[in-house]
């Protein structure tokens, strides 16, 4: 017999814990070297544990939703066990126990309805209590698996009784006719954004300046070679490319608004790393743009396009969620027309983008249609003063309706 323990990853600095979500093995199952066998879920990414070593699983020493930290023993394998076989090293332990012991020992299983977080959300989603599902993990704790396997009971033929809500505690479930209520706890990603923003609004003096750009002469630009670009660069055009392209120009100008504050100090970056917020699965997330001003439009749209996938999957990893001197969020996309956007702290400045929809507008005395977007810059007013801020939001507008100065530099 030879057991190897599996412990959790060495976390970031930034990073004091993690919770366990569901093991994707059971204790007896067989595990290959490198096997993902579960995720650790922090306030910024999700980092997936793997085995060290191919053997079976024998023993879960930290269950679903723990809270573990870095080098934390959370279960053993035996590499030289065979599948299904009893686990000594697991066993030993009770066996030694007396008889007197073990009841206490099995009432230590998890009570009637426990259920994992992932499991908990497929129940709600499909009307099932997690008390009517049959649980397979650890103490009969419900899984993802049992969850997604489990089929509503059959009804009575009498009218069905009013909705109810199991959710296992912390969360708590409160049925009064149609008038229901649930209480879930926060995610560590969601509870993390809440205290970063609220520490935005107490800790910054925040004032929004805005301005309109007229879209067409970028959206003609996009017609004319977005296909020819998507062909050379293997990544559509987009319009994002430009915004923080136009960003990093006005970055240059005004370098104020890629400074941050230090206590009594102001910090000028000697580079400009902008961040771009991008929904994910688990909430907004901003990886960020590495020198976005030494990058091209094609290299930004790639970057871009990467930070979109990895989101997706939730493969983002902290390195690519740390730092930032400046940060872009694109409310456009789901509709936005007006918002006043929350600096990203230490950050001092955010440049909010909306929808662009046809306007009537005044051209030399005559009244013309034309695509407008609404750009919303909140900046920090202890370090930066009106001027720089409208001016730099005006350097932005300028060189998005003149989108060949971008390309030219000037």
């Amino acid at each position: 017999m030879s057991i190897i323990e599996v412990q959790v990853p060495q976390l970031s600095e930034s990073v004091a814990e993690g919770t366990l979500a569901s093991w994707k093995k059971k204790i007896g199952e067989a595990v290959a070297r490198d096997e993902i066998l579960i995720d650790i879920e922090t306030d910024k990414v999700v980092l997936e544990v793997p085995s060290p070593g191919a053997g079976v699983l024998v023993e879960i020493v930290k269950g679903d939703g723990e809270t573990v930290v870095s080098g934390e023993l959370i279960a053993r394998i035996d590499t030289e066990a065979k599948a299904g076989a009893a686990a000594p090293a697991a066993e030993a332990p009770k066996a030694a126990a007396p008889a007197a012991k073990a009841a206490p020992a099995a009432a230590a299983a998890a009570p009637a309805g426990t259920a994992s977080p992932s499991a908990r959300k497929i129940l709600d989603e499909k009307g099932i209590a997690a008390a009517d599902v049959a649980g397979s993990g650890r103490g009969g704790r419900v899984t993802k698996e049992d969850a997604v396997a489990a089929a509503p009971k059959a009804g009575p033929a009498s009218a069905p009784a009013a909705p109810t809500i199991n959710i296992a505690a912390p969360s708590t479930g409160v049925a009064l006719g149609d008038r229901t209520e649930q209480r879930v706890p926060m995610t560590r990603l969601r509870a993390r954004i809440a205290e970063r923003l609220l520490q935005s609004q107490a800790t910054n003096a925040i004032l929004t300046t805005f301005n309109e750009v007229n879209m067409g002469p970028m959206m003609a630009l996009r017609k004319q070679y977005g296909e020819k670009f998507e062909k050379a660069h293997g990544v559509r055009l987009g319009f994002m490319g430009f915004f923080v392209k136009a960003a990093c120009a006005a970055l240059q100008k005004f370098p104020v608004l890629n400074a941050s504050v230090d206590g009594n100090d102001i910090i000028y970056h000697g580079y400009i790393d902008i961040g771009i917020a991008v929904g994910s699965p688990r909430g907004l997330v901003v990886p960020i743009i590495r020198n976005a001003d030494q990058l091209s439009i094609a290299e930004i749209e790639k970057k871009i396009a990467e930070f979109g996938a990895k989101a997706k999957d939730g493969k983002l990893s902290i390195e690519e969620l740390t730092g930032g001197t400046f940060s872009i969020s694109n409310g456009g996309i789901f509709g936005s027309m007006m918002s006043t956007p929350i600096i990203n702290p230490p950050q001092s400045a955010i440049l909010g983008i909306h929808a662009t929809k046809d306007r009537a507008m005044v051209e030399n005395g005559q009244v013309v249609v034309r695509p407008m977007n609404y750009l919303a810059m909140s900046y920090d007013h202890r370090i930066i003063d009106g001027r720089e801020a409208v001016l730099g939001l005006v350097t932005m507008k300028e060189a998005l309706e003149d989108p060949s100065r971008l390309l030219l530099g000037v």
